[in-house]
């Protein structure tokens, strides 16, 4: 597609149809209607009957998945084309999770040699095989990684039942505190460091990694003793050995998976160590079947696709430019952190994929939280604020705990929310009307385990890709990030007095007051 999506005859069909589409209870009263929204893809129930969607409005946006040949650009997507056009790389995250002989010959060996390599390093530290510099267990391992290589494991082990073997700890914030906190109770006898870094370059990383190594000098241990304490998940084996890490104790990452894709490989291994090589390989498979549904159910019953034109619906014609993800979890209290950056980063642009800028909305504004928490918080905003806003509530059939009256009023209260969204409340005291007709989606889990979390992150980076596929743009590249890594480097000069100052007024003011309180200090 080389012009703008907003010059297609479906959407500028739907443009009309947002003019008189009718309200979410009257949409509703349609069975038709409501069977063709009721989905079922890897163990997630999908009911999208709460959307403000009619017959007409759902067969325009499957007009308009045929306009932009989303079928098509899906099946290059998973054939391993060059759908990173910016990059001139394929997307290839797929392939980690695609059972052994039924990959593609060009990336199956080496995903199934580090997977493997990964589960043997789990199994080896946690059978306490594989021992520290004094020939101590490991039992405590800190995760240095950012964005993609952080956010993946950490809502993983956070989700996931553990096997109480490791003290898993994550550290991502270049924040002194949080690389000092992880280590503060850590015996350095008894602890691993992992370092992800795709480049080993990244700043963050590499400076926490740093000082985690001068933790583990400054207590007598030797270059020599760190290579048995640390390993890294990076594709500059060079620069690892540099650092100390050798050859044997680094995993690959491949330029064809992003960071932000990236839980399904190597990567993955806090979960593998905290969970079991069985609790990631279950992962695997559930995102597989997702990935499979996607791959061969039809337009009008992908749950991955009806779930994106939803979300174009939703922004692009109706104006919600707000989606709250409402996990009625507690052990999915880190999603929406993960979805933020999956999402956002992948479709926050404004350059469509011929240079052009574009000239409709992208992704809206993510955020969320936790139910029912939440509930005392910003469902106030929800309920009688001024933002038009879209929802997904995210519930687990069946609870993991022997508290099932807790379990059945968290049920209640999602249904509840999601219910007085729908249809509000008409009181007749103005300060008590709550408008209702905000569009939600509710995602049930038959459980909350590795199985059906890895088919959930399956089914949100699908429609990632398949919203970026309708907006025109890349969802694989994340230039907006380098700018403010740039912009870094001098100020990191001049806060020291090592570089004059030359910046903008405000930014050289604050500088100067910065550098203030050093000289103080």
């Amino acid at each position: 597609m080389t012009n703008s999506v907003s010059t297609l005859p479906a959407w500028k069909h739907l443009g009309r149809l947002a003019q008189s589409v009718a309200s979410i209870s009257e949409c509703a009263e349609d069975a038709v209607r409501n069977d063709r929204l009721t989905l079922h893809a890897a163990g997630i129930d999908a009911d999208l009957r709460k959307q403000r969607l009619s017959n007409e409005v759902i067969d325009g946006l499957l007009d308009l998945a045929r306009e932009v040949s989303l079928e098509d650009r899906r099946n290059a997507l998973l054939r391993g084309d060059h759908v990173n056009t910016s990059e001139d790389r394929p997307a290839m995250h797929t392939a980690l999770r695609t059972p052994a002989g039924a990959g593609l010959p060009e990336f199956e060996p080496h995903v199934q040699a580090a997977l493997a390599a990964m589960s043997e390093l789990a199994q080896k530290l946690s059978a306490g095989e594989l021992r520290g510099a004094t020939n101590r267990a490991i039992t405590n391992v800190v995760h240095i990684g950012i964005g993609g290589s952080q956010l993946g494991p950490e809502l993983a082990v956070r989700a996931l039942p553990g096997t109480g073997r490791f003290n898993i700890q994550f550290v991502a914030n270049i924040d002194g505190h949080a690389i000092s906190t992880a280590l503060a109770n850590c015996d350095p006898e008894r602890t691993a460091i992992i370092v992800v870094s795709k480049s080993f370059s990244t700043l963050e990383t590499l400076r926490n990694a740093e000082a985690a190594r001068a933790w583990f000098l400054e207590r007598g241990f030797t270059i020599a003793d760190i290579a048995r304490h640390f390993f890294a998940i990076s594709a500059n084996v060079q620069e690892a050995a540099r650092f100390g890490i050798p050859a044997e104790n680094v995993f690959p990452m491949w330029d064809w998976v992003g960071g932000r894709y990236s839980v399904w490989s190597a990567v993955g291994l806090p979960i593998a160590l905290a969970c079991g090589p069985k609790a990631f390989a279950d992962m695997l498979a559930g995102a597989h079947q997702m990935d499979q549904h996607f791959a061969q159910a039809p337009l009008a019953e992908n749950l991955p696709i009806l779930a994106a034109l939803t979300g174009i619906w939703n922004s692009n014609f109706l104006g919600a430019n707000n989606h709250a993800v409402l996990a009625y979890d507690e052990r999915l209290a880190l999603l929406p952190l993960y979805l933020q950056q999956l999402e956002t980063e992948s479709n926050g642009k404004s350059v469509r994929l011929d240079g052009q800028p574009v000239d409709v909305q992208t992704m809206p504004i993510l955020w969320g939280g936790v139910g029912t928490t939440g509930q005392h918080a910003y469902h106030q905003l929800l309920h009688q604020g001024t933002r038009a806003f879209s929802a997904d509530f995210i519930i687990a059939a069946s609870p993991d705990h022997p508290l099932s009256d807790h379990h059945r009023w968290l049920q209640a209260n999602a249904l509840a929310q999601s219910q007085a969204m729908m249809i509000g409340d008409d009181q007749p005291q103005a300060e008590k009307r709550v408008p209702g007709n905000h569009p939600t989606t509710t995602l049930v889990l038959e459980r909350l385990d590795a199985y059906h979390l890895g088919a959930l992150l399956a089914l949100y980076e699908h429609k990632v890709f398949c919203q970026g596929v309708i907006w025109g743009i890349n969802s694989f590249d994340q230039w907006g990030v380098e700018l403010g890594k740039r912009l870094a480097g001098p100020i990191y000069q001049q806060l020291g007095g090592t570089a004059a100052l030359n910046q903008d007024a405000s930014t050289q003011h604050l500088i100067s007051r910065l550098r203030a309180s050093q000289t103080n200090g």
